[in-house]
Formats: structure tokens, C-alpha cells, sequence
């Protein structure tokens, strides 16, 4: 009886029988381990140690019921990015960016990119441009507003006048305004829509400001449409309501994604601190600025736009920091990646990489049109890589929410929602073209959305009028 010895600290077994001769070695699968047989806790921390391996796997498998991200077409955030981006994201996991003290070389990585921002937004050189990184386009967008009303009071109270009705004039903004106005108790006086606009319009600010006003916020890449709204013709605007009643009201410019775009597929377009009136910016590093999740900056014309009272001193870990912001402790991976994608692409690369962006949005944009019973709201040229549309007014049988539902069917995310008043009656879709985002990939959408039609041509699903659309 021949006898086949396995490979050493294996099993030996009996040719021709199947029978175990020694016990067998130790059998090693995640999906068998005691963690992988039960269910993960919901509302209590579990009374035991479990198989890191297993709850890494059994979350991992709760985790494939999101969205994919890569199909995601409503989010303006970074969906893939680089090998190197991962590491240096890893090499900085345990790094907390507050400790500058500790952390010398990530606060002057922080430094360099504020400095190259200034620049990138045309800071005058004769003026000492300021910024900060914060967790993202909303926090900056924030300090933006917080330094326009610390402005505002303490030129007030140095007049001996009343500083406790501050009002912020604006078109249809973020919803991080609105939580802004809220949490710092400032009237948001947000514009209605014109018939036909897109965003605010220059010729409406005039009756809306007054001596309360704080600032106005202008919107480069709007989140609803994707249009830029004309920062120096509202400027322009503000300069004759300054010489018919001496109110010198200044801009916040929210570049939340154009402020990325603009330089380099617009680079003639005065949206920045080439308008004097623009004090400061901010802008989202996790959109078009490629960076991942988590990084925004903020950046002021000149130190005395930032009011000194805002900066706080802080004794921290045996080092003594300026710092201004609504979070405080957070990891500086975000910070290094986003230097590194300074460095790794230079203007050319972005430049290189909003291009390719652009065309795909404009190809985009002229195959949604040929699908006819579509009217482009903005088809991709003059703004972000982008497109919005409607159904055209006289269209009936099913509704936008219809063609979401469905387009869900094949993985797609692509919000439907209603303009902001008074255009609340006109329901858009909006498809974002971003980094990582192929022609191939939209050609499949395209495919996706002409066998959605067909299927909706008996009629309405019932989809819900729901605007799947939050950020």
C-alpha cells in the first residue's frame, strides 16, 4: 500500500481511502473562524475580543452596500486617487496637524500651500496674503464669513453705531451658508432666482445691501447648475452702490470647486484677487483639487482682512500657535497629499487633467441634448466640467425622479432636485465630470440612460418626488 507524505507540517494520507491519518493541521479561513458565525453589535459594545480578521471582512461586506463611488455622479469629491497619495496618507494616520510644535515639518507643508494658493489666485504681491487649511470648502467657507462680521462690528462699534443686525447678501448658495447664518447669527439675505439664471446676477444686489451688510458671497461653480456666477461684474455693481451711498461692502468669493478649475481652463477670468473688492476665498482641496477627503483652505487678500481677535494663541504640547478654526484636532494626511499633488502635477498637470475633464463634460453634454426630451441648463463650457439639464416643458409621462430611480438600477447616482426659489418649480439633473471620470465610463452612462427612456416611455415608475441631492 503505497504511502504519500504531503508537505511538511501537513497531513499524511492513506492512497485510495480518504481517511485522515494523523489529525489535520490547523484549518485557517476567515469566514469559518467563531467571530464570522454571528451578527455584528448594533446598539452595545460585544462583552468579548473577536477575529480582527473576521469583523475587518464582515464590515468590509456591510460596506458593499453603499453606492459605488466611482459611479457616483452627484458628488464633486475625489473618487480615486494615486498609489502615493495612499502611502503618504498612511505615513501621516497617527499625525496631529494641531501639534505644530511636534509636527514643524507638516505645519510648514501646510504653509507652502497656502503660500502657493495666494499665488495660484493672483494675492497682490505687495500685500502679506494669510490661510489656513480647515476639513474641508464648508469650515473655510465659514471663516470666510466669520472674519467679513468680526470686520464689520468693529468698524461699527469704532463709529459708535448699532453692530447687532449683520446681514450676508447672496445668490443660491451651499447649505454651509445657511448653517453659517444660523450658527453665527447673521440674516442671510439669499437672492431668488431670475427666470432663465443660474445664479445671481449683478443687477440684483444693489436693492439688497445696506449698511448692515456684512459682505456678499459670490459663487464660482454654483452647486446647483455648475455655472460661475460673474464675480467682477457684481464687483462692479458694488462700486456704484458704494458711489451713490458710501457702503463699502466686500466679496467673499466661495471657489468651492471653480476655484481649481478656473486657473487653468479660464486663466484670463477675473474671479479672484485681481478684483480688489475680493477679500478672500475659500476653496474645497477634496474636489477639484484632487486631494482625498478632508481638506479645504481658506485664504485672505492681506492679514488685515482676518481680524486679530479670531486668531487665537494657543500654549499647546510646549509650543506657541496661531491658529483659526472650528476644529482643532485632525490628521495632516490630507495636508501632505494635497502638497504632494502641488508638487507631483505642477500647473501643467492640472491643467492637463481639468482639460480632459472639460471635454468629456462637453461631449456629455451634446449627447444628453441628442437624446431629445432634454434642455441643457449648462452644457459644460465656460464653467466646471459639468452639465445640468431639465426635461423640456412640454414633456410629459414621467419625471426626472423616474429616470434616477432607474438609472439606480444599474448603479448610477445622479441627482434630481428643484432650482432654488424662484425657479422651485424647475426640477434638474446634474452630472459632475471629475478626475477619474472616463470618457468611457460617461459613454456607458449615455448607453444606461438611452435604455432608461425606452423604459420609461409607457410612462411614470412612481418614483417619489424626493431630491436625491444633499451636498
Amino acid at each position: 500500500m503505497a504511502l504519500h507524505r504531503s508537505a511538511k507540517g501537513t497531513t499524511e494520507v492513506k492512497a485510495g481511502t480518504g481517511v485522515w491519518r494523523d489529525a489535520p493541521a490547523a484549518w485557517d479561513d476567515v469566514f469559518a473562524e467563531p467571530s464570522s458565525d454571528g451578527v455584528l453589535s448594533k446598539g452595545r459594545m460585544p462583552e468579548r475580543i473577536a477575529d480582527p480578521r473576521a469583523v475587518s471582512e464582515m464590515i468590509r461586506a456591510e460596506l458593499l452596500l453603499d453606492g459605488n463611488a466611482a459611479q457616483n455622479l452627484a458628488t464633486f469629491c475625489t473618487t480615486w486617487v494615486e498609489d502615493e497619495v495612499r502611502r503618504l496618507m498612511d505615513a501621516c494616520v497617527a499625525k496631529n496637524m494641531i501639534d505644530k510644535d511636534e509636527y514643524p515639518q507638516t505645519a510648514e507643508i501646510e504653509a507652502r500651500c497656502v503660500r502657493i494658493l495666494a499665488d495660484l489666485w493672483n494675492a497682490p504681491l505687495e500685500t502679506t496674503a494669510v490661510g489656513c487649511s480647515t476639513t474641508g470648502s464648508s469650515e473655510a467657507a465659514m471663516l470666510g464669513g466669520l472674519a467679513m462680521k468680526w470686520r464689520w462690528r468693529q468698524r461699527r462699534l469704532k463709529e459708535g453705531r448699532p453692530a447687532d443686525r449683520p446681514n450676508l447678501v447672496c445668490g443660491p448658495v451651499q447649505v454651509c451658508w445657511e448653517k453659517f447664518a444660523r450658527y453665527f447669527d447673521v440674516e442671510l439675505r439669499q437672492i431668488p432666482l431670475e427666470a432663465g439664471a443660474t445664479g445671481l446676477r449683478p443687477h440684483q444686489v444693489a436693492e439688497h445691501v445696506d449698511e448692515n451688510t456684512i459682505g456678499v458671497v459670490a459663487i464660482l461653480g454654483v452647486t446647483f447648475t455648475c455655472d460661475y456666477e460673474p464675480v467682477a461684474a457684481i464687483s462692479a455693481e458694488l462700486d456704484r452702490v458704494q458711489e451713490a451711498t458710501g457702503l463699502d461692502v466686500p466679496i467673499h468669493v466661495d471657489a468651492a470647486s471653480g476655484g481649481f478649475v478656473a486657473p487653468f481652463l479660464h486663466p484670463g477670468l477675473e474671479w479672484d484677487f485681481r478684483v480688489p473688492r475680493v477679500v478672500s476665498v475659500n476653496a474645497s482641496g477634496h474636489k477639484y483639487g484632487l486631494a482625498p477627503l478632508g481638506v479645504g483652505w481658506a485664504v485672505w487678500r492681506d492679514a488685515e482682512y482676518l481680524p486679530a481677535d479670531l486668531v487665537f494663541s494657543v500654549d499647546y504640547l510646549g509650543g506657541d500657535m496661531p491658529t483659526f478654526a472650528l476644529n482643532f484636532s485632525r490628521p495632516g494626511g490630507e495636508v501632505v497629499a494635497q502638497y504632494y499633488l502641488f508638487q507631483r502635477l505642477g500647473r501643467e498637470g492640472y491643467r492637463r487633467v481639468q482639460e480632459a475633464c472639460a471635454e468629456t463634460a462637453r461631449w456629455l453634454g451634446e449627447q444628453i441634448s441628442a437624446l431629445g426630451p432634454f434642455d441643457l441648463l449648462y452644457d459644460g463650457r465656460g464653467a466646471l466640467p459639468a452639465v445640468s439639464y431639465r426635461l423640456k416643458p412640454d414633456h410629459t409621462g414621467f419625471t426626472l425622479y423616474d429616470l434616477t430611480e432607474q438609472l439606480r438600477v444599474r448603479g448610477w447616482q445622479v441627482p434630481s432636485y428643484p432650482l432654488p426659489a424662484d425657479r422651485g418649480d424647475t426640477v434638474v439633473q446634474r452630472v459632475l465630470i471629475r478626475h477619474g471620470v472616463g470618457r468611457d465610463e460617461v459613454s456607458l452612462l449615455v448607453e444606461d440612460m438611452k435604455r432608461c427612456l425606452e423604459r420609461l416611455a409607457s410612462g411614470s415608475t412612481g418614483a417619489p418626488h424626493r431630491p436625491s441631492f444633499h451636498h
